[in-house]
């Protein structure tokens, strides 16, 4: 029940954890002051050779031993506190830095309701192995030799039998471990699954009740608590049934003590106030064991949750660049991807994106348009072939690089709650209120905010208090606040009003006269004015140039363009 490798990832804990152990030892050594004291006055006044002085004596160590234990149990708490404070900073940070290093990929390898329940119930179960179990296991080795160390020049006989004993506690403790380790194992397991299913519900709780598949989501739900009630149940079963061995154990070997000691008082081995010296020291044996018998289940939760932790901690990570950014053209060649590595998303692409010029990639839905795009700002990285930015290999680009000159604006870009200015300053942290209200300007929001609260103008969760066109405003100013080099448009006026989409669209316009701009759409109604289109098919190329060149090419561009086309004529007749 030691994992060095967890002890040593926090090593800041290890003089919180000693001198805890060194605080619960004094606590004993005075507990042993007080009780030697106490039965060496009992001693004296059975045998009738006390004085008053003994008893004032015996008053003032009893006072002094308290004083110590109430200090050195306040200091076990501080300490206590102090390790798992220092425990909870650690592997949080480590988690944190961890997700950065995976990047913006992570999703690849691990759920984001996984990563949320490590790092928040997975912590705590180790704030309690580190805050209570350590320091006890250390303790509980401690004090039976410390009792055996006393009782032994009193008593040989009865400090050997209550120390053989002791050991009793932790073999029992050992027979539990393995059932215990694949229960908890199973335990975390299901927590997790069931952790998962919630939140995927909760996510898509609209689109649930829109279907009215929420009673069969429910059902489901239920089943997953079922299970986890279940194995919960097997766990308090099994921690039960220890606690009833562990106990049965400590008060059996305390009660052989009080037996040994008795019959070595009646061969006159020892006195009286020795008899009840050990009888009373008998107990300080076994409950140290006791309770750290107590806190092996939690130590036991505690270690499942750490597997769990440095299974994050060792997903493997993608060799980062050491390039930066170098503002260009960027070009694809013979770039292929495959989600599950069988079937492929992509074939061999090849694409030119010209600084100064609109780019333009269009096609049917699951033609492979946003998977570029993931490519290029890095959440897709096990790709084929070669993506170079003015001749430097993208994945020799740093994340950090990539990240501060490539800016991404999808069709659901989030929106924080908080304020406006919040929400931009993210972009741009040291922008001034000046700036905030051009680049809002810029998009056609200024005049509605004005209207409200200005920058301080409040923004719900995810938006929800803003319309969808509105929404994206917001996002594409904070877009146009990062300044960056290339910004990528990925369904950017989906599902929006018309005045919405015409704004950011010309936005996108005027970006393309000193930017790199690539523009992903299933409307080609606006890349009329892209300098090249690529139209993809089936992941793959099939042709490209301008709108007009396309037209006349009468291939596939123009038969998404006229169907496109009819159906939007019978809407305006429709109206």
């Amino acid at each position: 029940m030691i994992d060095k490798r967890l002890i040593n990832n926090v090593k800041g804990s290890k003089k919180y954890i000693f001198a805890n152990v060194f605080f619960q030892w004094i606590s004993l050594i005075a507990n042993i002051f007080m009780l030697y004291s106490i039965t060496n006055l009992i001693g004296k006044l059975y045998e009738n050779t006390f004085i008053q002085n003994d008893i004032y004596i015996t008053a003032i160590v009893c006072m002094a031993a308290l004083i110590v234990r109430i200090v050195c149990s306040m200091l076990n708490t501080k300490m206590s506190y102090l390790s798992s404070k220092s425990v909870k900073i650690t592997l949080r940070n480590q988690i944190y830095k961890k997700l950065l290093k995976l990047g913006s990929s992570y999703k690849n390898d691990v759920n984001t309701s996984e990563i949320v329940q490590v790092a928040v119930e997975g912590v705590e179960q180790l704030e309690t192995y580190f805050g209570s179990y350590l320091p006890q296991f250390f303790y509980a080795m401690l004090a039976p030799i410390t009792l055996f160390c006393i009782l032994a020049p009193i008593n040989l006989k009865a400090a050997i039998v209550l120390l053989i004993c002791v050991p009793l506690i932790p073999i029992s403790i050992a027979l539990v471990q393995t059932w215990a380790k694949k229960l908890l194992s199973r335990y975390w397991g299901q927590y997790t699954a069931l952790g998962d299913n919630f939140l995927e519900n909760l996510q898509g709780l609209t689109t649930l009740k829109i279907y009215q598949a929420d009673e069969y989501k429910h059902r489901q739900m239920n089943n997953e608590a079922e299970k986890f009630r279940q194995i919960t149940m097997k766990v308090l079963r099994m921690q039960l049934n220890s606690i009833a061995i562990m106990d049965l154990v400590a008060y059996g070997g305390a009660a052989a003590g009080v037996i040994i000691s008795i019959s070595q008082l009646q061969i006159g081995s020892i006195s009286l106030s020795e008899c009840i010296l050990i009888i009373l020291l008998s107990a300080e044996f076994f409950l140290p064991m006791r309770l750290l018998g107590s806190f092996f289940h939690i130590a036991m939760n505690g270690m499942a949750a750490s597997s769990k932790i440095f299974k994050l901690l060792d997903l493997p990570e993608c060799t980062d660049g050491t390039e930066n950014y170098k503002d260009g053209n960027i070009e694809l060649k013979n770039v292929t991807f495959s989600y599950d590595k069988q079937n492929n998303v992509l074939n061999d692409i090849n694409i030119i994106i010209k600084k100064n010029n609109l780019t333009a990639i269009v096609g049917k839905s699951g033609c492979g348009k946003s998977t570029i795009s993931s490519i290029l700002v890095g959440k897709n990285k096990d790709y084929k072939g070669l993506i170079n930015i003015n001749n430097i290999e993208l994945s020799s680009i740093s994340e950090q690089s990539r990240m501060a000159n490539i800016t991404y604006i999808g069709h659901n870009a989030y929106l924080f709650k908080g304020t406006i200015k919040d929400n931009l300053l993210i972009a741009k942290p040291n922008a001034s209120d000046e700036e905030l209200l051009n680049v809002l300007k810029r998009v056609n929001l200024y005049d509605f905010l004005a209207q409200e609260n200005g920058l301080e103008t409040l923004v719900s969760e995810k938006g929800s208090n803003f319309s969808g066109g509105q929404c994206q405003r917001i996002a594409l100013a904070r877009a146009l606040l990062h300044d960056s080099a290339v910004y990528i448009f990925d369904e950017a006026t989906s599902n929006i009003d018309v005045e919405s989409e015409n704004d950011i669209m010309a936005e996108i316009k005027t970006l393309a006269k000193d930017k790199t701009i690539i523009l992903i759409s299933h409307r080609l109604a606006n890349v009329v004015d892209a300098d090249n289109i690529y139209v993809l098919n089936n992941g793959t190329v099939v042709e490209n140039g301008n709108h007009l060149d396309l037209l006349k090419n009468n291939r596939y561009y123009t038969s998404l363009w006229n169907a496109q086309k009819e159906l939007e004529d019978y809407r305006k007749e429709a109206k």
